[in-house]
């Protein structure tokens, strides 16, 4: 298992090598494009391979912890329900085995409820599973975007021309007059 764990390891980095081998030949010519989305894959890898690096290396250290605070108060959830699923599995197990009633956490249960108990603590550890897996893709997600959008242009010189226009055009019965409005957006 550990082996398998260095191989996979192993595998990441040199990925990781060889995609900023590529990101250094592409943007050798080019100024910011390439750069960007170089960039941008290097912090979702990062945030896969550890969640919140991507956020760390695009300079948002502040989202790091609430990355950290969500994956711990997942992890807790998961713990605790987990922790209540198995006393109440090991006590039903318990009572089918050995009668109609099991005591569990210093009070008695009947089979049934014993039953209604587990699979109440197995949903929410479910849920905390699922919640964890959210948050994992969701920080990969959020690293990728916010490097995109590193260089994106908020400046105020975004400008809109409306201009009306009218025109003559032929038809099969004419002429037809028509009239409109151009509407002209400038980026800079």
């Amino acid at each position: 298992m550990g082996r398998i764990f260095i191989v996979i390891l192993c595998i990441f980095c040199g990925f990781l090598s060889v995609s900023a081998q590529n990101d250094s030949i592409k943007t050798e010519g080019v100024k910011n494009k390439k750069a960007v989305y170089g960039s941008a894959r290097k912090a979702s890898i990062m945030s896969a391979i550890l969640p919140g690096l991507g956020q760390i290396y695009n300079r948002k250290y502040w989202k790091a912890p609430v990355i950290y605070a969500g994956l711990g108060g997942l992890g807790y959830f998961f713990y605790i329900n987990n922790t209540r699923y198995n006393n109440y599995r090991n006590g039903l197990l318990y009572a089918v085995n050995n009668g109609d009633v099991a005591v569990v956490d210093g009070q008695a249960y009947t089979t049934s409820q014993l039953q209604t108990q587990k699979l109440y603590y197995r949903k929410f550890r479910d849920f905390a599973v699922i919640g964890m897996g959210v948050l994992y893709i969701l920080n990969i997600i959020d690293a990728n975007v916010d490097a995109h959008l590193k260089t994106f242009d908020v400046s105020d010189d975004l400008s809109l021309q409306i201009d009306p226009w009218q025109g003559i055009y032929r038809t099969s019965s004419g002429y037809a007059t028509a009239a409109g409005i151009s509407l002209k957006f400038n980026f800079k």
